[in-house]
């Protein structure tokens, strides 16, 4: 791969894969002991600090400018599904098991791709739509125990 075609966000997408593996296992781990909804709430407590410590220590948290109306409606709701789908997340782990359940929400790769191409107008080639497909194939049968 030439550096010049390298994407930049490549790298990010990498280690929010790696991040995500991490979260289901440690998540797993994590809700045995106590309801899935307070263990929903604790994460995102740290998220939350985590994120204000970020923001503080670059020099961000207070330099957010003019925050138009639509900005502001797309975030809160992507902040109501991100909230949904960790409340969801958490207790499909309290009761399945991680190597079933994060396959199943990584299916979400296949809803954003045919959400994106609906509504966003993101046009993908018939060999794009062929990995979507073994991707959602894939997550199936990774999923289900025989």
């Amino acid at each position: 791969m030439n550096l010049d075609t390298f994407p930049s966000w490549l790298p990010w997408a990498v280690l929010s894969a790696v991040f995500a593996a991490l979260t289901a296992i440690f998540a797993k781990i994590g809700v045995e002991d106590i309801n899935s909804d307070l263990a929903t709430l604790i994460r995102t407590v740290i998220v939350l600090i985590s994120l204000a410590l970020i923001l503080f220590a670059t020099g961000k948290l207070g330099r957010t400018g003019a925050i138009s109306t639509k900005t502001w409606i797309f975030l809160v709701l992507s902040g109501l599904a991100t909230g949904l789908s960790w409340i969801c997340y958490f207790r499909a782990l309290k009761i399945g098991n991680a190597s079933q359940v994060a396959p199943i929400d990584k299916l979400s790769v296949v809803l954003v791709a045919i959400i994106a191409a609906v509504f966003l107008g993101e046009k993908m080639s018939p060999l794009n739509w062929a990995g979507v497909a073994l991707i959602g194939v894939g997550a199936v049968l990774v999923a289900v125990q025989l």
